[in-house]
């Protein structure tokens, strides 16, 4: 049989036997294993086919003509059953009869193996004008190589083939891409599929020949870092899948796991498939970034700088930068550090922008993070971590769906492991049961973007969206996941800063984030004992209001089967009748103001004398890390002005003009020398990006605003518009406003819970100041992203407000935010 010619092009004389015997030699061969078994097997089959064009050609008497490899095997890349990719190349001069036969006598050998083949016979001018019209054809040339005949024809098609695709690629790259996503959409993320498709899903071998193209297209560039080793790795578990099925299978299914676990030396099937996902999410990253790059490319190359702007230097692809917070800017649709960040003397820094891209709908810039990562290598955060970086990283959490890009350019980069060492157990760890629709890692990100939708319903968010994260940080450690999960969560949550109770808090809603389902479905809800058990377990009517919470964003996060209408009746009726057990907890009146301190009292006195405003700011800082100057984290602000309508919406509206962040703040009523009542106003405020304001401007826009010549809503509307513009915000949860009964005996408690914007507080008062009612104290806290506000508010004659009135009330301050 012509297979068995010796003579070759190549790496010499084919072995005894002939090729069909060295490939079985070579694939039973154990010592000879991944890119040596790949390149090898390429090199046997380049001999042999060289062989087959010398023998052929010389019989038919033809010239001028060239094999070549395109596609996967021209990348000198064969895997034990890949297909054969070949392009017979003339130069047009040869009888077609001849080039037929020449044909006929190299593919039917392949086909008398058993091989895949795809080939096609092209004159160089035929092989252009099949790649203009298809993309694939024109992806395949990329990687032409040649293997027989005259090697002049394949280096100047392949000469011609990059310099078509590089003129074209600003029109073929969008094609790729879609190309790329509908395949996406149609086969899945590979690092998340139980039975993954190691070539067509998002984050496999096609992706790896895309980012390729890309490459060569001069345009962009993926990102390097364990690219290659990604890609071996997915190419050797396709190796031992082939060898293991006998065919050309690019699907891992649950039967193979085991068997090509085995045969690549890998522990087991989990083991097998984490370390795919691992790889598959490396190529997914690199893809993500590099067809932002392609995108920001072609739209700088889309606008035609002007004369004026070439003059001065700004050219359409250098952008604009918009400030997001202190030390990060919006640039090109990317959330970057700003030119005067100092990540190396701001270890917050990475989390304070990662909250921000998130929370403005942006992805994260690559470099932004590396440089972070190289910072924080070298200067840790401490432990316990300062209240900043927690309320950052609940900020992120709370920020609904852009979360996840933010979260795994994070991972991807190294930095969550970093901040939180347990996470590396978690993840790409596989959950083999069907309801799940994610890996741990990812499940547990989703938990806390769908908790982020339910932070209306709870007092407490960041507790919320903190065990939502950490509640499955349990598995992959031996015994039931939730009593290790709960260990973990403790120390989590004490290393994260959170004090004692709030600490107790989560690690319990870690430890019970099963009872409420798995009670309500499988126990007697009639049965007191049943209710006593939950509620001793859960122990407050606060715990079970979060563990509601986060057992419905469990359940969603989970996947489809996880969550109906049914289950969340039954959670919910267990939910009311073990309230009704905890309700014999009486709750504290939480609208007294305690005793001012000796320096609010000052203030209240000088204002009552003066009748005017008056301010005192004083830096608040955590203690130094050893070796490093003290940095301020915060300021409290104090301001004291006679009574007088509209003090709350203009106090806080300055406040908003001025870019300041009301984290935490009280308002309450003195009346020091008994010339009138004085309004005490105690703020927790910090700078959202650069120097803060100083007081005495703060002073005179207070006055301003008083006196009416400083229209504040005008200004914080004409800034929101501005922000709106530039940024895509993520989709918040809409405010809730409840009347909170019981709470107090004095007053009528309402309670907001929203996100936490420019103006919010401006708006809430002005809607109060709106409805005449009179706000007694007001106890503002942010928790990450999230408002959670209480106004103890009376009637006119200072008593609490009807009902009827009530609800009125908090339906109007909620339209007002809406």
């Amino acid at each position: 049989m012509t297979e068995s010619a010796d003579e070759t092009t190549g790496a010499g004389p084919l072995p005894a036997g002939g090729y069909p015997a060295a490939r079985v030699r070579l694939l039973q061969d154990e010592a000879v294993t991944g890119p040596d078994r790949r390149a090898a097997l390429a090199r046997l089959t380049d001999d042999w086919l060289a062989a087959l064009l010398a023998g052929a050609a010389a019989e038919a008497g033809v010239t001028g003509v060239a094999l070549v490899a395109v596609g996967g095997y021209g990348r000198g890349e064969l895997s034990p059953r890949s297909d054969l990719d070949l392009l017979l190349l003339h130069d047009g001069r040869a009888d077609p009869g001849a080039v037929a036969k020449l044909a006929d006598h190299l593919w039917y050998p392949v086909w008398d193996l058993g091989l895949d083949l795809d080939h096609s016979v092209r004159t160089p001018a035929e092989a252009r004008k099949a790649a203009r019209e298809d993309l694939k054809v024109q992806l395949g040339l990329l990687d032409a190589r040649h293997l027989g005949g005259d090697p002049e024809l394949t280096a100047s098609l392949r000469t011609a083939a990059y310099a078509d695709w590089r003129e074209s690629a600003p029109k073929r790259l969008p094609e790729l891409h879609d190309l790329c996503q509908e395949r996406a959409e149609r086969q899945g993320e590979l690092q998340f599929l139980l039975e993954p498709d190691l070539k067509e899903a998002k984050g496999g071998l096609r992706d790896a020949t895309a980012l390729r193209a890309v490459a060569a297209s001069w345009l962009a560039d993926a990102p390097r870092g364990g690219l290659e080793a990604a890609r071996t790795r997915l190419l050797d578990t396709r190796d031992a899948l082939h060898l293991v099925t006998g065919r050309a299978a690019d699907r891992l299914s649950l039967q193979e796991q085991g068997p090509v676990a085995t045969a690549l030396g890998v522990p087991d099937a989990d083991v097998l498939l984490r370390q795919t996902y691992e790889a598959a999410r490396t190529l997914s990253y690199a893809a993500d970034v590099t067809w932002r790059e392609v995108g920001r490319v072609l739209r700088a190359r889309s606008v035609r700088p002007t004369l004026r702007s070439l003059l001065s230097g700004r050219t359409a692809d250098r952008g604009e930068r918009s400030p997001l917070t202190e030390g990060v800017v919006e640039l090109d649709g990317e959330a970057v550090l700003a030119r005067s960040a100092r990540p190396e003397h701001d270890p917050v820094l990475v989390l304070r922008a990662a909250a921000a891209a998130a929370q403005a709908g942006l992805p994260l810039a690559p470099h932004a993070i590396r440089r972070c990562a190289t910072a924080a290598a070298a200067r840790p955060l401490p432990v316990p971590w300062p209240a900043e970086a927690r309320e950052q990283l609940v900020t992120l959490l709370g920020a609904g769906a852009p979360t996840v890009p933010v979260w795994e350019s994070l991972e991807a980069e190294g930095i969550v492991t970093r901040l939180l060492p347990e996470w590396e157990r978690v993840r790409c760890r596989p959950q083999r049961n069907p309801v799940h629709t994610w890996t741990v890692d990812r499940h547990l990100v989703e938990t806390a973007v769908r908790a982020s939708a339910l932070t209306r319903r709870v007092h407490r968010p960041d507790l919320l969206l903190i065990a939502a994260l950490l509640h499955d940080i349990g598995k992959g450690l031996p015994g039931d996941h939730s009593v290790a999960g709960e260990t973990l969560a403790r120390d989590m949550a004490a290393r994260l800063g959170f004090e004692a109770r709030d600490t107790a808090v989560i690690a319990a809603l870690v430890r019970h984030h099963l009872l409420l389902i798995e009670t309500a479905t499988r126990r007697d809800l009639d049965d007191p004992a049943t209710v006593g058990a939950v509620a001793d377990a859960v122990g407050s009517a606060g715990t079970l209001e979060l563990l509601h919470a986060l057992t419905e964003a469990d359940a969603l996060a989970t996947g489809p089967a996880a969550w109906s209408a049914w289950r969340g009746g039954l959670v919910a009726d267990l939910v009311k009748r073990v309230a009704a057990r905890l309700a014999g907890e009486a709750e504290p009146d939480a609208g007294g103001d305690g005793e001012p301190t000796a320096e609010q009292e000052r203030l209240a006195v000088e204002a009552g004398r003066t009748g005017g405003a008056v301010l005192a700011l004083h830096t608040r800082a955590e203690a130094p890390m050893e070796h490093e100057a003290q940095e301020p984290v915060g300021v409290e602000l104090h301001i004291a002005v006679p009574d007088q309508p509209g003090v709350l919406p203009a106090a806080a509206g300055v406040l908003a003009l001025h870019r300041l962040t009301v984290r935490a703040a009280d308002l309450r009523t003195l009346d020091p020398i008994g010339d009138g009542p004085v309004l005490l106003l105690s703020w927790r405020v910090a700078a959202e990006y650069g120097s803060l304001p100083d007081a005495d401007r703060l002073r005179v826009d207070l006055h301003r605003t008083l006196d009416g010549s400083l229209d504040i809503p005008a200004r914080l509307a004409e800034r929101e518009r501005a922000y709106a513009r530039r940024t895509r915000a993520a989709l918040a949860p809409p405010p809730t406003v409840t009347v909170a009964p019981g709470t107090s005996r004095t007053a009528t408690v309402i309670e907001v819970r929203a996100q936490d914007a420019h103006g919010l507080l401006h708006r809430i008062g002005r809607a109060l100041e709106t409805a005449g009612v009179r706000v007694r104290s007001a106890h503002i806290s942010t928790l990450g992203a999230n408002a959670v506000d209480a106004f103890y508010v009376t009637g006119p004659d200072g008593r609490p407000l009807a009902e009827a009135a009530a609800q009125a009330l908090a339906a109007s301050v909620q339209s007002a935010l809406l």
